[in-house]
């Protein structure tokens, strides 16, 4: 269920998308902002999903009784409004930490991102890599490894902590700045864990489809769909999984205890 949600903003701007590229037709600056709208929006309905699937996760380890339809809990007890606010405030701040890293690193980034786009879908060639670029890619990683522990820490504190959301926004910046070096090494054992599961897949698909072809070509699609849907809800599950356990090791303990410092044990 949370998948199918999750996919919602994709099914509302990927058909405009394809009819661009079909038809070769740029799309105006007004008709990307419009998506980019649409997208945001959708994206904002979804955040209270994912605070309900963090508490089906926090009930299982707990070994309380826990449903799939709980994901839509927030909904049904009032609290969407507060998970959308503690939604669009994480995007502000989002848009303010990359927008300092282009303006940083020149500025010439966003320009040639809105180039490769047009590029795309009139069917050109790419336009060359802007001056610090580079740079700006390695920024990017590591602002990205520090969000990923933002997030963790800031929605497990608005969703399992109960706090407010700009208390759960400072948990999480406090939080994931204390336990930087942690973030990295974890983000270091991700890509090689993520890396072997990868050749792994490679070899399994591989596999498949070359039973497929001695059978019927059909087949390819009937082997692989299958464990490509399962690969997506065991990255949802483990994603989810890896978020929580962050959040628990960091602010667990205040939360028992009733305190709100987000500090790592």
């Amino acid at each position: 269920m949370l998948i199918v949600a999750s996919l919602l903003p994709a099914m509302v701007t990927l058909p405009m998308q394809l009819h661009a590229m079909a038809t070769g037709t740029p799309q105006s600056p007004v008709t990307f902002v419009g998506l980019m709208a649409i997208s945001m929006l959708v994206s904002l309905l979804i955040v209270p999903l994912y605070a309900g699937y963090l508490r089906v996760v926090d009930a299982a380890e707990r070994g309380m009784p826990a449903r799939a339809s709980d994901i839509f809990n927030p909904y049904r007890q009032g609290e969407a409004w507060r998970l959308m606010g503690y939604g669009l405030t994480k995007m502000g701040l989002y848009f303010a930490l990359f927008g300092s890293v282009i303006a940083l690193t020149g500025g010439g980034i966003a320009s040639w991102y809105m180039q490769v786009v047009t590029a795309q879908a009139s069917h050109q060639a790419p336009p060359a890599l802007p001056p610090g670029f580079g740079i700006a890619v390695a920024l990017f990683m590591v602002l990205g490894i520090f969000m990923l522990g933002f997030y963790a820490i800031s929605l497990g504190q608005v969703a399992l902590g109960r706090r407010s959301v700009f208390g759960a926004i400072g948990d999480g910046l406090v939080g994931a700045l204390k336990n930087l070096l942690p973030l990295l090494v974890f983000a270091v054992s991700l890509a090689l864990a993520w890396l072997v599961a990868i050749i792994a897949l490679a070899i399994v698909v591989f596999l498949l489809a070359l039973i497929g072809k001695l059978i019927a070509p059909w087949l390819i699609f009937v082997l692989i769909l299958p464990l490509y849907v399962a690969l997506i809800l065991a990255m949802i599950a483990v994603m989810f999984g890896v978020m929580y356990h962050l959040w628990r090791d960091v602010c667990g303990d205040d939360v028992m205890t009733g305190t709100e410092a987000a500090v790592a044990p």
